[in-house]
């Protein structure tokens, strides 16, 4: 396989790199310390920061003040943001932007996509329904407003109405619009772009594993207007795969940086006058560990590359893209617990950061789904595409 990334993917990398090399992971307080959300708010100045060297539009067209690049850049950014555990709705706020730049109608794509590559507005997505087990969009029903009709409301009739909830909305309490899958009468998956003011829709606080901040976000009769409302064939599904694949990038980043600490912490470290990096055990486990991060770059950048290149293959691009979630969830967990392990005592000392990457490998490991869920779904599309 060839993994060169172009100039443009690769200037990315760059200004990412410039952009979180200044971000300390202990900018906010602990998680183990902490009863309760680490912080109100998103990192506002990272935010600002990402928005003035222009990474918040860097997959939007140029129509819309972007840089048209693909999904791979987006994933080699967010691989970068892990490493400085980033408090700041990257992921959530670029894929909503892309699902509506490639699925939604050009007013609202006019509307929304120009402020949020300027940082001026704050995208979030409810992907996990009411419990994180079933499709979102089933915990949200969608009817159309008076007696317009679901054909008239379709084809920008006087809109729709949304009853129902989304559980561990990301950062939805500081978030300026919410994109919330939703179900009609008829069985269609939609996705409602829904501002978080809107008469209607109520909060309730929740916390992550990592201590960032998440919501329950309830709708009683919110009203969404023809054109905020995106009934697009396939528009939930792909989203959900972008913001799978993200995740994955996330899980990579945090497990560079984990085995990364490690590997300095042992190379320093004494026993009987050598350091611990030359005993074979020791050795042994970090190989392992480096092993599982290549698997989850291979399977990460085959997951991007199909979405990016809408390629064909034996199986559907979600086949990819679980593959990679099950090395991820798997791989993340295990370089965080072999960390710990090599670290001994000093890896749970809340003064160095080693906690805090468990706490947000936990969250991104079990983050739409664990290993298992994918491996389940994998192989019911193995059932649906038998191969050979």
């Amino acid at each position: 396989m060839d993994f060169t990334f172009t100039e443009e993917q690769q200037a990315a990398v760059e200004a990412a790199r410039a952009v979180f090399s200044d971000v300390a992971p202990d900018r906010a307080p602990s998680p183990a310390l902490t009863p309760g959300a680490v912080a109100e708010d998103i990192d506002r100045p990272l935010w600002s920061e990402l928005a003035r060297t222009d990474l918040l539009g860097l997959t939007l067209s140029p129509e819309h003040g972007g840089a048209g690049l693909d999904p791979i850049a987006l994933c080699l950014v967010l691989r970068e943001s892990a490493k400085a555990l980033a408090r700041v709705p990257l992921l959530e706020s670029c894929a909503v932007a892309m699902a509506v730049q490639r699925y939604g109608g050009s007013t609202l794509a006019a509307e929304l996509l120009p402020r949020a590559g300027r940082g001026e507005l704050i995208l979030t997505v409810g992907a996990n329904g009411r419990s994180g087990h079933d499709p979102a969009e089933l915990a949200v029903t969608a009817r159309p407003d008076g007696e317009s009709g679901e054909s008239r409301a379709s084809a920008g009739g006087s809109g729709w109405v949304l009853d129902g909830m989304q559980s561990a909305v990301p950062w939805a309490q500081v978030a300026d619009w919410i994109a919330v899958p939703a179900h009609t009468a008829g069985g269609r998956a939609v996705l409602a772009l829904v501002p978080r003011t809107r008469d209607g829709v109520t909060l309730a606080d929740q916390v992550s594993t990592s201590g960032e901040r998440l919501a329950e976000v309830r709708l009683d009769g919110v009203r969404v207007t023809a054109h905020e409302l995106i009934d697009a064939p396939g528009c939930g599904e792909w989203l959900r795969s972008l913001l799978t694949t993200g995740t994955c990038a996330l899980a990579l980043g945090l497990g560079e940086r984990v085995l990364a600490m490690t590997a300095e912490y042992t190379g320093k470290r004494e026993q009987f006058g050598f350091p611990v990096a030359t005993f074979q055990a020791v050795a042994v486990q970090a190989a392992d560990r480096y092993i599982d991060l290549r698997a989850m770059e291979a399977t990460l950048w085959q997951a991007a590359w199909r979405m990016s290149a809408e390629a064909g293959g034996p199986l559907p691009t979600a086949g990819d893209v679980a593959v990679a979630k099950i090395w991820a969830s798997d791989g993340v967990r295990r370089v965080v617990q072999t960390a710990q392990h090599l670290h001994g005592g000093f890896g749970a000392d809340t003064d160095y950061p080693l906690h805090r990457f468990h706490a947000w490998a936990k969250q991104i490991e079990l983050s739409l789904g664990p290993a298992a869920a994918h491996e389940e779904a994998l192989g019911d599309l193995l059932a649906a595409h038998p191969l050979g």
